[in-house]
């Protein structure tokens, strides 16, 4: 692949008069790379959505809704929020659901009106939905029956908009409704991600109208960018392409399921397809064939799941255009089945680098270039700024490993309701502290480790402090640690290693038990190991995984 040809595209995309020109502007008072020519809220976006008229937007099961009927749906549900619990620019509608119409119906309608989506996670058990609701105080909680009942014992102190039961009504409150008109700022909070962290509780990222609609054009740009270089090596197929259609089967209360899922495909007029439930990796082979999937991106295991079916081979997968993985790092043996599977073979891949509080990818590597570099995140995207800075701060040149710092116009406000995680993640100048250790080579960005001791376990962020308290709220337990280990389908699986009480016994089970009373499935250690010696700690009393782990000796000496 010619490299130099690459940047020539993308020079004329980003250069004067090209669609996606970078000027200088200022965003929160810091002067830094803009688009010249973009989307100013997402009610814009949505607005703009009229122009795929009856095109199917939504499918899910055998509901279908196309982009007009969407349209509809979303000005009366607006209408309702804000006629009947009085929902206007700041307020926090919580949507806690399965991935289903009514998701994305509540989002479209709380940010068109100036309110911000609070996307939460639906694994979550009833202490960290009680916790979630109370800490994004919100005005009005949309939730489904499943997890309603999870919490049937908890006066959770809001209203509740039940999609069973209440839906119905709310839709129909007024058809003749126009999308709401109030000004939106492109800086306004739009959405609140709930992302982990060491603290022991998952932190609220808040994203603006102006992040989300960037991560959605240099998305755009992405494809484009790859389609002119196709055309210029002469790989481009033949023919109007079809419409778009995007499988989704990552949550939508992740930044990939909203985001690259409900936001984006919206904005390029593409069907997105929905499954609730459990993932079933024969299921989307089904949906890939029957709705002629076009693209398909998993997150942790699903890719694997689905590409190593015994079944595979009986289902017509020749739509797919292409295919991605996220939440996990995709080992270049996985990326070779991708190409084996997707008809476009190497196009078909995309990765990149990103996390909630940078709203989307900082870096991004697609087709020839990531066959080239399977483990590689790729290269800065436009309006992009990323730094490997040392533990004084100071950026560090090519090659050489230290914390990854990313700046840009679509970063994160803050943490919602923290300032003091705020400052430590925004750093002067409004560069985000990401935690994740990395290098530059040649221009393209590794990734080596993480810096804080998160697991990342089939793209679920793990903190392991959350469960190591629980641990110790155990009689039989007098200190725990828990750490990530490596796993070739989840990338990671969460191992405990417990001390017993004095004249205690531990049973790894009755412990798994106990931790699955007030923390999600997904957190509950697989691996477990008992240890009769204190853990090793630092001075300040902090344990050394590394030390637990065996990747180096312990060099603390207890006075």
């Amino acid at each position: 692949m010619s490299l130099e040809r690459l940047r020539e595209i993308e020079a004329q995309l980003t250069g004067p008069g090209g669609p996606f020109e970078v000027v200088a502007g200022e965003v929160l008072g810091e002067r830094m790379q803009v688009l010249k020519q973009r989307k100013r809220s997402l009610r814009q976006l949505l607005e703009e959505s009229a122009a795929h008229g009856d095109k199917e937007y939504i499918v899910h099961g055998e509901r279908r809704i196309g982009y007009a009927e969407h349209l509809r749906q979303v000005a009366s549900l607006a209408a309702a929020f804000r006629e009947r619990y009085g929902i206007g620019p700041g307020d926090r509608v919580a949507i806690l659901a399965e991935n289903r119409p009514e998701w994305i119906l509540s989002f479209w309608a709380s940010v068109s009106l100036g309110g911000i989506a609070a996307a939460l996670n639906g694994w979550w058990t009833a202490d960290e939905i009680l916790y979630g609701v109370r800490h994004c105080d919100p005005k009005l909680l949309v939730i489904d029956r499943k997890r309603r009942d999870r919490v049937a014992d908890r006066d959770l102190g809001v209203p509740l908009a039940v999609i069973e039961d209440d839906f119905p009504e709310l839709l129909a409150h007024d058809p003749q409704a126009a999308l709401p008109s109030q000004p939106i700022a492109e800086d306004d909070p739009a959405v609140i991600l709930y992302t982990s962290g060491t603290t022991g509780r998952p932190k609220g990222a808040v994203n603006t109208h102006r992040g989300v609609c960037g991560f959605v054009q240099l998305v755009m740009m992405n494809g484009l960018r790859m389609l002119l270089l196709n055309q210029a090596q002469g790989r481009a197929r033949g023919g109007a392409p079809p419409q778009p259609c995007a499988l989704m089967t990552v949550p939508l209360f992740h930044l990939s399921g909203l985001y690259a899922g409900a936001v984006m495909m919206l904005a390029v007029g593409a069907k997105t397809v929905w499954r609730s439930g459990r993932f079933d990796p024969e299921d989307v082979l089904r949906l890939i064939e029957k709705e002629r999937v076009t693209n398909w991106s998993g997150v942790g295991s699903m890719a694997y799941r689905a590409l190593h079916h015994p079944n595979l081979p009986k289902y017509d997968l020749s739509s797919l255009r292409n295919l991605g993985s996220g939440g996990a790092p995709v080992s270049p043996r996985m990326q070779q089945r991708m190409r084996e599977v997707a008809p476009t073979g190497s196009q078909a891949l995309a990765l990149g680098y990103g996390l909630s509080e940078s709203v989307g990818v900082a870096t991004m590597i697609t087709g020839l270039e990531l066959e080239e570099r399977p483990t590689s995140a790729g290269r800065v995207v436009p309006t992009h700024e990323v730094e490997i800075r040392d533990p004084d701060d100071k950026p560090l040149p090519e090659g050489q490993e230290g914390e990854i710092h990313i700046r840009s116009p679509y970063l994160m406000l803050g943490y919602w309701g923290d300032p003091a995680a705020t400052e430590k993640a925004l750093k002067p100048g409004r560069w985000l502290a990401t935690g994740d250790i990395g290098r530059f080579e040649d221009g393209y960005l590794y990734i080596n480790s993480r810096a804080r001791d998160m697991i990342l376990r089939n793209a679920e962020n793990i903190y392991p402090v959350e469960i190591e308290h629980r641990l110790e709220a155990h009689p039989a337990v007098a200190e725990a640690a828990v750490l990530g280990v490596e796993h070739e389908v989840l990338g990671q699986e969460v191992k405990a290693i417990v001390v017993p009480a004095a004249g205690a016994e531990i049973d790894p089970r009755e412990l798994g038990a106990w931790v699955a009373e007030t923390l999600a499935a997904y957190k509950v250690p697989s691996l477990w190991e008992v240890r009769r010696e204190p853990l090793p700690r630092n001075a300040s009393g902090k344990v050394l995984k590394d030390v637990l782990t065996g990747e180096a000796p312990n060099r603390f000496v207890e006075e």
